[in-house]
């Protein structure tokens, strides 16, 4: 992979460790300051698309920083006892 095809760190969107509370699952992810609004809505509308994810919260820091808490229900199989 060349330089010119390969991420760039700055402009991925870095993943903190998810937190399960009740019947809910957390992800928090990380946003640098130079990644647009669009860039960022097309980004969660990808998790949300194909992860099953909904935006909980977000927080916009002084230095253009938004860190976004995603949130889905977690789905419990259900075994079945053969009778």
């Amino acid at each position: 992979m060349s330089d010119a095809t390969a991420p760039d760190p700055e402009h991925v969107p870095a993943l903190e460790p998810g937190v399960v509370e009740g019947d809910w699952e957390y992800q928090p992810v990380r946003l640098p300051p130079d990644v647009s609004r669009l860039s960022a809505s097309a980004e969660l509308g990808l998790r949300s698309q194909f992860g099953g994810w909904e935006l909980a919260r977000t927080l916009l820091y002084a230095d253009g920083t938004r860190k976004v808490w995603l949130r889905r229900k977690i789905s419990r199989m259900r075994e079945t006892i053969a009778v």
